[in-house]
């Protein structure tokens, strides 16, 4: 039902309202925050998650014809409360659980950065991409999603996998997260690249 009155107030709605006051930055930035904040409270108002009414706001609003300008005003803002969540997941750790997954995780990790930028690459140069083109943004998407944190998390709270399983999912992801970045401003164009020919913006 949210999902489905997402939609109709986005097409019905935000989108008119973004449309007539695009220019104003001013207007765009507390708009967006303002719809997602408002579902994330209808979401826990139905009996969901905050985090997953909030998604489904910014799922809709990135359907909207100003997404990417929206996406480039609140890159600060977004950057901000993805240190914000990396801290609080970071906090609710437990080390000594994560010394029982570590050997696990890191066996799941080099599998998925194994099998992930060669899947993609293939996957690109059948959809047409050139192999240069496919190879690099095959390599890119090689980490484990940020996404897998926030399901791991939210699972283990409505009891649906063991702590365990949760941490291993985590630890998973951050080593992926240490080494494909690693290798990605090694060879590739980033703003925090490594040769000063390969970074930009």
């Amino acid at each position: 039902m949210i999902v489905l009155l997402a939609k109709i107030l986005q097409e019905q709605v935000l989108s008119k309202l973004i449309a007539r006051f695009d220019t104003i930055q001013e207007y765009v930035f507390p708009v967006s925050i303002g719809w997602c904040l408002g579902f994330a409270e209808l979401a826990r108002w139905l009996g969901l998650s905050s985090e997953m009414g909030a998604f489904i706001a910014g799922v809709a609003l990135a359907a909207s014809p100003i997404s990417t300008f929206i996406a480039e005003s609140l890159k600060p803002l977004r950057d901000f409360f993805l240190v914000l969540f990396f801290f609080a997941l970071g906090a609710t750790v437990e080390i000594s659980m994560m010394g029982t997954v570590f050997i696990p995780a890191l066996v799941l990790a080099l599998i998925v950065l194994a099998i992930k930028p060669p899947l993609f690459r293939w996957l690109l140069r059948k959809s047409g991409e050139m192999p240069s083109t496919s190879k690099e943004i095959g390599f890119r998407p090689g980490q484990i999603s940020e996404f897998s944190l926030l399901i791991s998390v939210l699972a283990l709270s409505q009891g649906l996998i063991s702590a365990k399983a949760a941490y291993l999912i985590q630890a998973a992801a951050l080593i992926t997260f240490v080494i494909s970045p690693y290798f990605i401003v090694l060879k590739y164009p980033t703003p925090i690249a490594v040769s000063s020919k390969l970074r930009r913006d």
